[in-house]
């Protein structure tokens, strides 16, 4: 099977924010091709998603998480692909007991994307996202210039990653990140669910 590789635009320092962002390539992980070791470590982080959610079900009445549409100067919009899951979504994760949705957005910008905010993030909306269960909650926000300390190299949780521009996303964008984007823009009517 013939490795396909995806090209990514990722933003370097606010030095750099005037120049244009150089390609970064990175191979796809066997984990999403379910090839070799890396089928078997995608296969356990699959496994321990589910024990999560099957977790957070018996322990919480509702889970909720935290995602962020980040732009660039250019308008571009980051996304990543994790190793667990398949397709290239908006960087986020879950909101922890004791935490607050500002603080896990923070938290996650900056594991997935070595993003630290610069200004307020905008609260877009709440979704009920039923892809997941019928419990979950995603906080959606904009956040406009962001300030990337560092190109985010691949790791064993996010795989590729980089800007793109919302007319040439990566093949694989998830419909629910499609959507958000599309009412970003005003071509689409902004829905409830995810």
């Amino acid at each position: 099977m013939r490795e396909k590789k995806t090209q990514g635009l990722v933003a370097h320092s606010s030095a750099h924010a005037a120049q244009v962002s150089q390609p970064v390539s990175y191979g796809a992980a066997q984990a999403s091709r379910g090839e070799g070791e890396g089928n078997h470590l995608g296969l356990r982080h699959r496994l321990l998603l589910r024990v999560a959610h099957l977790w957070f079900r018996l322990t919480r009445g509702m889970t909720l998480g935290v995602r962020a549409i980040v732009r660039d100067e250019a308008g571009r919009v980051f996304l990543v692909r994790h190793s667990y899951v398949p397709g290239w979504h908006l960087p986020g994760g879950g909101v922890e007991a004791g935490q607050t949705a500002r603080a896990a957005l923070e938290a996650e910008l900056s594991e997935e994307g070595n993003f630290r905010l610069v200004t307020e993030p905008v609260l877009l909306g709440v979704y009920l996202n039923l892809s997941a269960s019928r419990r979950d909650h995603v906080m959606l926000y904009l956040v406009e210039n962001a300030h990337q300390t560092a190109p985010r190299e691949p790791d064993r949780e996010i795989v590729e990653c980089g800007f793109f521009a919302l007319d040439a996303l990566p093949e694989g964008t998830t419909m629910g990140t499609r959507r958000r984007l599309a009412e970003l823009t005003g071509a689409a009517s902004i829905s409830a669910h995810w």
